[in-house]
């Protein structure tokens, strides 16, 4: 029996997204991939996922939804998994990547700010969760030479902060060089480089100037350009 054809819903900056392209990425598994704009969703979209976001995982007649549940669905039905075998470590960094989805969650909020006081404490809290993956992290990769799930899990995460780092720097990473280490090797690893298109860092700048937030505010200062070094 043939294995299912795959196809993968996107949208071309979805962080959530592109775990699952690094891990097809990662382990070479065939696939399409099918675009939409999540301002204007298709009825057919809006008929097939339960949440209305994406990534969705076309399996033949199937669908899958949620990110962390269609990364490991290809994981365990292709080989070599990259998820630890012990069943306890499996768990650990099961709950590292859901720890991962709440620092999405923070930059989410670090992104959209009003005013200076709600951007400063959403700062502050984003320093105090990777002084946290700080503590539990081994280098190259979160759990030493291996690749694992939570690399491709946090590797978004970092290409956001690529855009961030071009309007200032902001010091979330300022005491923590294991998570400097880490962003580096992931930044180099092929199959996180082929997941992004090359002006990635830079579509996500054209969509920040569109809202109206402090971190908006910042990028436009005449003092301090987007894109700078």
């Amino acid at each position: 029996m043939s294995n299912p054809q795959l196809e993968l819903v996107s949208h071309h900056l979805c962080p959530y997204v592109q775990r699952a392209v690094i891990l097809l990425l990662e382990k070479d598994i065939p696939h399409q991939t099918i675009y939409i704009d999540l301002a204007n969703k298709p009825d057919w979209f809006r008929q097939i996922s339960p949440l209305g976001k994406v990534p969705l995982l076309k399996v033949g007649a199937e669908v899958l939804f949620e990110s962390a549940v269609i990364c490991e669905y290809l994981d365990e039905t292709t080989p070599g998994s990259l998820h630890p075998l012990d069943p306890f470590e499996k768990a650990k960094h099961r709950a590292w990547i859901e720890f991962g989805s709440s620092i999405l969650v923070a930059m989410a909020n670090f992104f959209n700010a009003p005013t200076e006081e709600p951007f400063e404490q959403k700062r502050q809290e984003l320093i105090e969760k990777f002084t946290w993956v700080e503590r539990s992290l081994e280098t190259p990769y979160f759990m030493g030479k291996s690749f694992s799930l939570v690399d491709a899990a946090y590797a978004p995460i970092f290409r956001y902060f690529d855009a961030f780092d071009a309007i200032a720097d902001f010091g979330v990473f300022a005491d923590t060089p294991k998570v400097k280490t880490w962003r580096q090797a992931l930044e180099e690893r092929p199959s996180i480089q082929s997941a992004f298109a090359e002006n990635y860092s830079q579509q996500l700048l054209t969509l920040l100037r569109q809202r109206d937030s402090y971190l908006s505010m910042l990028a436009q200062q005449p003092s301090n350009p987007v894109g700078a070094d």
